[in-house]
């Protein structure tokens, strides 16, 4: 398909939004409920979860070991392992400032340089969430942790080709993590 063809695609697949609303709000995301025409001229309701966008950092120490931590998620009733992130804040139009800025916040830890790695829709299909990778190099601690009122976050440090392990064999959950893992290994 040319340009013209995946523009002309794209409409064919379009709905329009008729109407939009913000029906919740709570801390972390929003739920938009909104009226749309589908391409068959079909009139529905569509409802989606809308967050900011997120960094997403894969810190590795000097000596290669990857800087993890191990957060509580009460949504699954359980620890859970993945790299430091974060939301992207009004005032952060650097997203690579951002990046410093969470891995601090939640590991202590200070990067040499962070480098954009991928960005991705997570779960497009019932939300709005935008995720930047960074891969940030030198990581060394540097100071405490600065978590937020609802975070219960440990850090530690571990193996590259542990966690690659942990994903294959399922023990890495994370989906975010799991899918930093697997497109540094590919692409990085």
């Amino acid at each position: 398909m040319g340009m013209t063809d995946d523009a002309a695609h794209e409409d064919e697949l379009a709905w329009q939004t008729l109407y939009g609303e913000t029906a919740y709000i709570c801390p972390g995301f929003d739920v938009q409920h909104e009226q749309v025409r589908l391409p068959d001229g079909a009139e529905t309701d569509f409802d989606y979860l809308s967050e900011s966008e997120s960094v997403v950092v894969l810190p590795f120490t000097p000596d290669g070991e990857v800087v993890v931590i191990e957060e509580w998620r009460q949504a699954v009733k359980r620890v859970n392992r993945g790299f430091p992130a974060g939301g992207v804040e009004g005032e952060d139009a650097d997203l690579a400032a951002t990046a410093h800025r969470e891995l601090d916040e939640e590991t202590g830890y200070e990067a040499d340089a962070v480098e954009h790695l991928t960005t991705v829709e997570p779960a497009n299909g019932f939300s709005d969430a935008v995720f930047h990778y960074f891969v940030a190099e030198g990581c060394e601690p540097a100071g405490e942790q600065k978590l937020d009122h609802n975070e219960s976050i440990s850090v530690e440090t571990t193996e590259f080709e542990e966690l690659l392990a942990a994903v294959e064999n399922g023990d890495l959950r994370d989906g975010r993590t799991a899918y930093g893992v697997c497109y540094y290994e590919l692409f990085g």
